[in-house]
């Protein structure tokens, strides 16, 4: 059935890699103005984009959209706040547990 098939779109994207002391950052921007949903995946095809300290790189890249199905997005936004809630969990702070 079409509504369980998980449907694939190639877009081209400009991706940005920052490692400066300001911003350390990996954005993906979408040229055509694609929107990701709740539980869709997204794959970047090219090499990893490896900045050295103090650079930033952007490049145009093609990437692949999979859509969720109906089914999966339902999923991800029911369960989606106990993931988050999972996060929060976790502290960072100086003191040392032994």
């Amino acid at each position: 059935m079409a509504i369980f098939k998980r449907r694939q779109e190639r877009v081209p994207c400009t991706v940005e890699v920052s490692h400066r002391f300001e911003a350390l950052h990996a954005h993906v921007r979408f040229n055509n103005g694609a929107v990701v949903y709740p539980g869709d995946e997204v794959l970047v095809h090219g090499a990893p984009v490896l900045a050295a300290y103090g650079e930033v790189i952007v490049e145009d890249r093609t990437a692949t959209i999979t859509r969720a199905t109906w089914l999966e997005r339902l999923w991800t936004r029911l369960t989606g706040d106990f993931d988050f809630m999972e996060l929060c969990e976790f502290s960072f702070s100086e003191e040392i547990r032994l």
